[in-house]
């Protein structure tokens, strides 16, 4: 075959993907009002992130943009102040990479937020490499996951307080390819595993969260956006650059699509009850074969939170739970 018939084909193929995407691409149909309630996004400042923050502010919600980049932040706040009029939209400072940040973070939500309405846990990258942040946690892991899980166990309180509430776990189909075990948990499996693993990660905390929530009023979901055109892969030089700007443009999702399900698990009415599931496409999925094994559930969970230091929050979650 020659090389024109090879680019026809691939050419052909991609353009049958980017059909099927707009077919299947499902809308959030809510028009919910957020006026009086507060939304903190991490990772807001570009991508799904801003997205879903921009969508928040034009609802009326406070939306605290919780980003690692001071410039890019404020230059994101700023853009959606403008667009959307909304004067209540902050930028509070947490790197996920730093278990110190993340509770610098949250005390300081606490100390100055009333409320917490919705938490969405969007934060993560591509490809990292193999190296470890300061908390002794493999890096990719600790900003797709461990990072995730610290915050939000140490909001829970508010969240409860501000009840009904919700809890929004941004993960990957991707998670069925993980091979995600207590032994590499915290290790640095390869660049075609450790992202997968991240991504089961927060599914399988979703589930058991859930568990722990049961008797309360704060619902929990994770989900699957999409493929979505954004630069999660930008810290890749040559790989990144090819598919954020030759590929990812024209035949992924638009940032816009892929904040549908997000929308939909955090402010569509009635869900209460799907608490601990999985979502794509704006509907409740099968969960994965990989994320179906409730002692792996159970063994993450409790390695997870001696690792992240989180045991006594952990404990007191329990004990709600049993009551």
């Amino acid at each position: 075959m020659s090389l024109l018939a090879y680019l026809s084909s691939f050419v052909l193929i991609a353009l049958a993907i980017k059909v099927y995407l707009k077919v299947t691409t499902r809308w959030c149909q809510n028009k919910v009002c957020l006026v009086g309630k507060t939304v903190v996004v991490t990772g807001a400042n570009s991508g799904l992130g801003y997205e879903v923050s921009l969508e928040f502010a034009k609802r009326g919600a406070r939306v605290i943009l919780a980003c690692r980049n001071e410039d890019k932040a404020k230059q994101a706040r700023d853009q959606i102040i403008s667009e959307t009029q909304n004067p209540n939209v902050v930028v509070k400072l947490v790197n996920m990479a730093s278990l110190a940040s993340i509770r610098n973070f949250a005390s300081d939500i606490l100390k100055s937020e009333k409320r917490l309405d919705i938490l969405i846990n969007n934060a993560g990258t591509g490809i990292l490499r193999n190296e470890f942040t300061e908390d002794g946690l493999q890096v990719l892991m600790q900003v797709n996951y461990f990072g995730s899980v610290l915050l939000t166990m140490l909001l829970m309180d508010l969240l409860e307080k501000s009840s009904p509430s919700r809890i929004i776990n941004v993960s990957s189909i991707l998670a069925k390819q993980a091979n995600l075990t207590k032994g590499n948990l915290n290790t640095y499996t390869g660049m075609s595993v450790c992202y997968p693993n991240s991504k089961l990660g927060l599914i399988l905390f979703t589930m058991k969260l859930a568990k722990l929530l049961k008797t309360s009023s704060v619902s929990v979901y994770s989900l699957h956006p999409g493929v979505i055109d954004t630069n999660i892969f930008n810290n890749v030089p040559i790989v990144g650059s090819i598919i954020t700007q030759y590929f990812a443009k024209y035949f992924f999702k638009t940032v816009e699509e892929g904040i549908q399900t997000i929308l939909h698990t955090a402010l569509t009415p009635g869900l209460e009850i799907y608490s601990g599931k999985h979502f794509e496409e704006c509907d409740v999925v099968e969960t994965y074969k990989t994320a179906r094994d409730l002692e792996l559930m159970e063994t993450i969970w409790k390695e997870t939170m001696r690792l992240i230091k989180c045991e006594e929050i952990s404990e007191k979650l329990q004990l709600d739970a049993k009551r």
